[in-house]
């Protein structure tokens, strides 16, 4: 199978490094697919979930929660670099479920159009990771 090298990288970490089949990451018009050997392309990405599968005898695909960034793909390389990623596991359901509520809050006292946007960028971000700890704890 055609491979391609992806770099994902959220603030402070190096999330994964290494080959992998396709990738899916979430951009302002719906998900954005990656197979090898891909035109050239720079991307905004935004809060959503993103998907990776890596080669080997036994495929494996992962689902992590990423916040905004960017997606260059040059040469048969990905590079992501996003504010965060996180794994299903290290997603606390209790206090994205809060920020939810806080930022559902934010968006019914309408102070400013930048308070709006920032009220909804947090509730994108906090649904996103409720939706990735669903499917990684299989519930």
């Amino acid at each position: 199978m055609n491979t391609f090298k992806l770099h994902l990288l959220g603030a402070g970490r190096l999330f994964y490094e290494g080959d992998c089949l396709s990738v899916s990451v979430p951009a302002v018009d719906g998900q954005y697919g990656v197979l090898a050997h891909h035109s050239n392309l720079i991307t905004a990405i935004v809060p959503g979930e993103l998907t990776f599968t890596t080669p080997g005898e036994h495929p494996y695909s992962a689902t992590v929660a990423v916040a905004g960034g960017i997606m260059r793909v040059e040469d048969n390389d990905v590079l992501i670099l996003v504010d965060y990623v996180l794994r299903p596991e290290e997603i606390d359901a209790d206090r994205a479920r809060e920020e939810a509520a806080a930022a559902k809050e934010a968006l019914l006292q309408r102070r400013s159009i930048q308070a709006y946007r920032s009220a909804q960028a947090q509730l994108a971000r906090a649904v996103t990771k409720l939706k990735v700890r669903r499917k990684g704890s299989g519930k």
